[in-house]
């Protein structure tokens, strides 16, 4: 019985030597893991990309003469800060609060729904549309009478209608402000009336109106130069008229939101685009009266400021290995794809860097799932992370296992199909 066992692993073995000397299977073999020898991958080197090279040229320095205790001007695409003061200190932001209320009354409420006015709401002070306990009003209205006039009876009549009551609607206000990124911000108001837990930053303010201003409806609002309408009974007619001076007065201007309480002071949020780039700026506590052009000046420096000493440059992203080399799996490489679009854009001044930097192994080990994460590419300003996007796998490899083996052999010396 030996005998016979030792003759047949003899005659096996002679016939796979014979078997891998036959040109068909050496190449099936070469082109099989583990045999395959995949050549070396390439991985992007870092990038860095620098003011200078774009022909950005500085003006001057951060803007003097300011008369607002806290600013903040912000690239509307990046939400990056391009100068401010005191931007991260929490102060009151009287009526630029009405920004937040009109983004959630656009995506919470029907335009063409109708506002019940209650007792609450009529009697808010000045300044008012003057609305009457139990009168109705379509939303799409109400929204020029919240950004145009200021209404603090019509956003109490707004919150109500969208979180059933104001306290509701607050709480919509601070889910919103944190998952854009607010954290010293805290909404009580939906107006913005004095409250001693009403607050929140030069920085916040501005990025929450740089999501605003994403919104169309948002922005065909705050451009619109007056709007009339009546109540849905249709006997009484109103007329608002928009009073933001910067919108007339700024070239590029696209508006967005005054404030003045006692405990506030002048406020304004606004936002201006010239050749694609969008700046947002934000002026808190801007003077007291009879200083209320304050603010329009310390406005216009700071767009001023940022349009001068900024540019907005777009990057190629670097190209990747189409493929990684994978170690112990059915698949000698698996292919790999980026989150990115191919483009990346900046506001950056002259002595701004960009470093680009591709975290990628030279090979990946099995098993490999598709949409796994297999590395990263960042994008650093200043040594900042700004973006970093993921590189996942677009297909998947198994591991090589007992089975996997048994079918090659089965494959290259019986000419069965692996299965």
């Amino acid at each position: 019985m030996q005998k016979t066992v030792s003759v047949f692993l003899l005659s096996l073995s002679l016939l796979l030597l014979f078997l891998t000397m036959t040109t068909d299977v050496k190449q099936q073999i070469q082109n099989l893991p583990p045999f395959y020898q995949t050549a070396p991958i390439q991985i992007p080197e870092e990038k860095n990309y620098i003011g200078k090279d774009f022909s950005i040229t500085s003006q001057g320095k951060t803007p003097s003469a300011v008369h607002a205790k806290s600013y903040c001007l912000m690239d509307a695409n990046s939400n990056r800060v391009l100068c401010g003061k005191e931007e991260n200190k929490k102060m009151p932001m009287a009526s630029t609060t009405k920004i937040m209320t009109c983004i959630l009354a656009l995506e919470y409420g029907d335009l063409d729904s109708e506002v019940k006015v209650s007792s609450y709401a009529a009697s808010m002070p000045d300044v008012q549309l003057n609305m009457r306990s139990g009168d109705s009003f379509y939303l799409r209205d109400l929204l020029y009478s919240l950004m145009l006039e200021s209404h603090n009876d019509t956003a109490v009549a707004i919150a109500e209608h969208i979180g059933k009551t104001v306290e509701g609607f607050a709480e919509l206000m601070n889910k919103k402000a944190a998952e854009l990124g607010c954290t010293n911000t805290n909404f009580v108001t939906p107006n913005g009336l004095d409250h001693k837990d009403h607050y929140t930053t030069a920085k916040e303010l501005c990025m929450i109106a740089a999501y605003a201003v994403r919104n169309k409806d948002f922005l065909k609002i705050i451009q619109t130069k007056s709007h009339q309408f009546s109540n849905c009974k249709g006997n009484h007619s109103y007329t608002v008229r928009n009073h933001d001076a910067f919108l007339t007065n700024y070239s590029g201007a696209i508006g967005i939101k005054t404030g003045f309480t006692g405990k506030a002071g002048y406020c304004f949020c606004g936002a201006a685009k010239r050749n694609g780039q969008t700046l947002i700026s934000s002026v808190l506590a801007s003077g007291w009266p009879p200083n209320k052009s304050f603010k329009w000046a310390d406005t216009k420096k700071l767009m001023n400021y940022g349009f001068s000493n900024f540019k907005q440059v777009t990057l190629e992203t670097p190209s990747l290995p189409s493929s990684l080399p994978v170690t112990g799996g059915t698949k000698n490489t698996v292919s790999i794809q980026k989150e990115t679009a191919g483009k990346t854009s900046y506001m950056l001044s002259e002595n701004d860097t960009v470093s680009v930097r591709i975290n990628l192994p030279k090979e990946i080990s099995a098993p490999v799932r598709q949409g796994d994460i297999i590395g990263y590419e960042e994008y650093y300003l200043n040594n900042e992370l700004q973006y970093r996007f993921r590189i996942t796998a677009k297909e998947s490899a198994g591991k090589r296992t007992k089975s996997y083996y048994v079918n090659l052999v089965r494959r290259l010396f019986f000419f069965c199909t692996a299965k």
